[in-house]
């Protein structure tokens, strides 16, 4: 058998046991979103002064006025034909309304994740390899820091410093300017979208768009990756491997890069899968600040309105993407060290 199809049992396998933690998330979700205060029949009414006919239609078309056992049965019954419900904000599916998003939350996190992974990996380093010196000093200064400052607090920073005080960057109101075209909808994530035009100018809008946002997440989750790759670069070096690679005359590069670094990536791509998760959930914050038109904040204006079936949709996909960040992070378990195994 191929290792690809080794690879894709062992993870149709995974995903398979995965099944019972996405049911009780369906289910909690649900029944969450029932005991929380509030009506949002009234809430849809076309007023305070609506009458109880029209509250009452609205309630058999959510679905509210029939029994809780049998919302939940229903609902399960929608999940397995992949219908999510209809928002009530929006009057689209919600299904729709997460495809449609979703591209601008990952091309965000995406984005934040490479960039702080581009600080946190020789910033761990440096550390490690100056262990209680300036530069470690430094590094854990700049942690410290992006982790006490709440997202919105740095977005807001970072927007009063570049665009109002410097003005080099763009106005943040959403993934592009409004004098920039919108490329042809493929993929859904601009930057990518705009290379397969040819639409540079579009794709340099898009970028600069990007940098304040992502520049605010990244901050907010270089601390783990920082600290993490410091951790397990001291470990490391201080291993028999490394001490031997050092005798026999290789160089401090190669020791550092080829060797130390490999053996010390298990534990940061645990980090990473972690890191990677809680970013999708977390980006409410940031979107509602740099007016990103992502699942986040989608999420969250449902939520304030009681709307059910866009806060059920949501914390689904992010379940779903849970359990798919945790599946290739054993994947890449594999490819960092071949003595781990997936089974």
């Amino acid at each position: 058998m191929s290792l690809a199809a080794s690879i894709a049992r062992r993870a149709g396998r995974r995903a398979l046991s995965s099944v019972p933690a996405l049911f009780g998330v369906i289910v909690f979700t649900f029944l969450l979103m029932r005991v929380l205060p509030g009506d949002p029949a009234v809430f849809f009414a076309s007023g305070p002064n609506a009458g109880q006919a029209e509250i009452q239609m609205i309630r058999e078309q959510m679905g509210l006025d029939k029994p809780m056992p049998q919302q939940l049965l229903l609902y399960l019954r929608d999940i397995a034909t992949g219908n999510l419900g209809r928002s009530m904000n929006t009057g689209q599916p919600v299904v729709a309304d997460l495809i449609n998003r979703l591209p601008a939350s990952l091309e965000l996190t995406f984005t934040a994740l490479l960039l702080a992974l581009s600080l946190a990996l020789p910033l761990g380093i440096l550390a490690a390899l100056r262990p209680n010196s300036l530069v470690d000093h430094g590094v854990r200064f700049l942690c410290s820091l992006g982790v006490c400052v709440p997202t919105f607090v740095s977005g807001l920073l970072l927007i009063y410093a570049f665009y109002y005080i410097l003005g080099i960057a763009p106005d943040p109101t959403g993934r592009l300017d409004v004098f920039a075209s919108q490329p042809p909808v493929v993929t859904g994530f601009i930057l990518i979208d705009a290379a397969i035009a040819g639409e540079w100018e579009s794709w340099w809008a898009a970028a600069s768009q990007l940098v304040l946002p992502a520049s605010t997440m990244a901050l907010f989750v270089l601390a783990p990756l920082a600290r993490m790759t410091r951790a397990a670069m001291l470990a490391v070096m201080t291993s028999d491997f490394v001490r031997t690679g050092e005798a026999l005359g290789l160089s401090r590069r190669r020791v550092v890069l080829v060797y130390a670094l490999r053996n010390a990536l298990l534990p940061v791509i645990t980090i990473m899968g972690i890191v990677f998760s809680t970013m999708l959930g977390a980006n409410v914050l940031v979107e509602k600040v740099f007016s990103w038109p992502g699942v986040a904040s989608y999420a969250l204006d449902a939520l304030l309105t009681s709307d059910y079936a866009p806060v059920q949709g949501f914390v689904l996909l992010m379940a779903f993407i849970f359990v798919l960040v945790n599946l290739t992070i054993d994947v890449l378990y594999g490819l960092a060290d071949p003595r781990v195994s997936i089974e």
